[in-house]
C-alpha cells in the first residue's frame, strides 16, 4: 500500500510517451464498502498492473482523505491537497472552479467514479453512471440521489465521457441524456473476490438446515418485501429451509420489517445485517440458492459471486441482470412473486437441471475480471484524450 503525500506532484501530460496519468475518485472506498466501493477497488487493482497508466487515487474529503492510502493497491499513489467536501460540492454544483488540478496536480484524465466528476482545467473528464434508477424509479430514491441526473447532464454537456457497467445502462444514458453514443462506453465490472475457505455461516432457526440467501442493502429497489411474500410458498414446500437476508439497513428497511411481520414465516427469516468479505463468503458457501428479486439493476455483483461459488441463482430479469448472468441463472419477471417462489422451489429440489445451471454459471463468471475492466477503461481514456487533442 502507498502512503499519502501532503503535496501532489505536478505530473505532465504523458501521451507523448504513450502513458496516461489518471486521477481516480476513490472517495467511495472510505467507510463501509458499497457496490460503488467494490467497483473502485476492483478497477484500481486492474489498472495498477498496467504499464500504460499512471494512476493516482483521490478522495473529496478534508479529514478522511488519508484513509484511502491503506485501501488502494501497490502502484496507485494517493498524494493530494486537502479537499473540503461540502464547500467544493457547493462550488462545483454552480460553476467550474476550482478545477480539481488545484488539488491533484496536472493529469491527462480525471475519472469521477460515482455519478459526479469534478471540473478540470485541461484534463479529460470521465464519469461513471452505474444505473438510472433515479430516472426510471425516482420513488425508490432518497433526496441526495435525486440530484444525480442534473449533475450527469451538466457533465456531459461540458464534454465529459461516460462509463457504464453494462450495455443496458449505456443505451439508457444515450436515450435519456442525448449523449453522442461514441462518448458512452460500457465496460463490465469484474467479479469481486472473496476469501477462500469456509467459515461459520449464519445461525439458522431451529428445524432449519438449509437456506435461501439474499444479499444487498435493504432498499426499495431490491424488493425484499416481494421475496418475503414469495418465501411463504417456499417454506411450505421445504420445511427445512430458512430465508437469510444479508445487508445493512437503507431506505426501505421499514417496508421489509412490515413484510416479515405480516408473512407468517417470521421465525424462519434471519437478518444478519452487513457482513464483511469473510462473513459474506461463509454465507455464500453454505447457501442452497441465491435469490435476487430486484426491480432494477445496472449490473449486479451478488449473482456473479454466487455463480462463482457454485450456488444456484434465481433472479429477476431486471435491467442489466440478463446481460450479466447470461444463461448462468434462472430468471423471472420483476414483481412476479409466484414465479420467483416456483423457481426457488425448483432450485431447492435439485437435480440435473440445477447442476447444469450451476456449471453454466461458473463458465459465465470466467468472462468477467478486473483485468478486462482495466483494459476497457484504458481504451476509454485513450480514446477520450485523442478526441480532445484532435479537436484543438
Amino acid at each position: 500500500m502507498c502512503k499519502a503525500r501532503s503535496v501532489p506532484p505536478e505530473r505532465p501530460a504523458t501521451a507523448a510517451n504513450d502513458r496516461l496519468s489518471v486521477g481516480f475518485d476513490a472517495t467511495p472506498l472510505l467507510g463501509r464498502p458499497t457496490g460503488v466501493g467494490v467497483f473502485c477497488a476492483g478497477a484500481l487493482s486492474g489498472m495498477a498492473d498496467r504499464d500504460d497508466l499512471e494512476v493516482s487515487a483521490f478522495a473529496v474529503s478534508w479529514r478522511r482523505r488519508q484513509g484511502i492510502a491503506g485501501r488502494v493497491p501497490a502502484g496507485v499513489t494517493t498524494g493530494q491537497r486537502p479537499m473540503p467536501a461540502r464547500p467544493l460540492q457547493a462550488a462545483w454544483a454552480h460553476g467550474h472552479v476550482p478545477p480539481v488540478e488545484w488539488f491533484l496536480g496536472r493529469r491527462d484524465v480525471i475519472h469521477g467514479s460515482n455519478f459526479v466528476v469534478p471540473p478540470t482545467r485541461s484534463a479529460v473528464r470521465v464519469v461513471t453512471v452505474h444505473d438510472l434508477t433515479v430516472v426510471r424509479f425516482p420513488e425508490l430514491c432518497d433526496a441526495p440521489t435525486l440530484a444525480y441526473p442534473r449533475l450527469v447532464r451538466r457533465a456531459v454537456s461540458d464534454g465529459a465521457w461516460v462509463h457504464t457497467p453494462s450495455a443496458f445502462v449505456a443505451a439508457e444514458v444515450v436515450a435519456e441524456f442525448g449523449v453522442d453514443p461514441s462518448r458512452v462506453r460500457a465496460v463490465h465490472h469484474g467479479v469481486p473476490a472473496l476469501p477462500e475457505g469456509r467459515g461459520a455461516g449464519p445461525v439458522l432457526p431451529d428445524g432449519c438446515s438449509r437456506y435461501v440467501l439474499a444479499v444487498g442493502t435493504v432498499e426499495p429497489r431490491k424488493d425484499y418485501p416481494l421475496l418475503v411474500r414469495s418465501f411463504a410458498a417456499v417454506a411450505a414446500a421445504h420445511p427445512d429451509v430458512a430465508l437469510v437476508i444479508v445487508g445493512g439497513d437503507g431506505w426501505g428497511a421499514g417496508a421489509l420489517a412490515d413484510a416479515v411481520a405480516a408473512s407468517g414465516t417470521g421465525p424462519r427469516i434471519v437478518r444478519t445485517g452487513y457482513l464483511d468479505d469473510a462473513g459474506l463468503a461463509a454465507a455464500l458457501g453454505g447457501a442452497a440458492v441465491l435469490a435476487y428479486p430486484s426491480r432494477y439493476e445496472g449490473f449486479g455483483f451478488p449473482p456473479l459471486q454466487a455463480m462463482a461459488a457454485g450456488v444456484p441463482v434465481v433472479a429477476t430479469a431486471a435491467g442489466a441482470v440478463p446481460e450479466v448472468v447470461g444463461d448462468g441463472a434462472w430468471l423471472v419477471d420483476p414483481g412476479d412473486g409466484d414465479a420467483l417462489a416456483a423457481r426457488l422451489v425448483d432450485a431447492l429440489d435439485g437435480g440435473s437441471a440445477v447442476d447444469a445451471m450451476v456449471a453454466r454459471g461458473r463458465a459465465r463468471c470466467a468472462e468477467f475480471s478486473w483485468t478486462r475492466c482495466a483494459v476497457g477503461l484504458a481504451d476509454l481514456y485513450r480514446d477520450a484524450v485523442r478526441a480532445q487533442r484532435g479537436s484543438r
